[in-house]
């Protein structure tokens, strides 16, 4: 049975994720230090945008 080419692992276009993880939308809110490791909860986070 064959694959489709779509599943292939040589895939051609790479799309930009709308989703960040918790933990990258952590990374990007220290760069830009609006995180504070005391006050600030993991739960509510504000929106970012994800990066390139």
């Amino acid at each position: 049975m064959s694959l489709h080419p779509s599943f292939g692992k040589n895939s051609k276009i790479k799309q930009k994720r709308n989703v960040l993880k918790r933990y990258e939308r952590i990374d990007i809110l220290k760069k830009k230090e609006k995180w504070n490791e005391k006050d600030s909860s993991i739960f509510h986070l504000p929106k970012t945008k994800s990066e390139a």
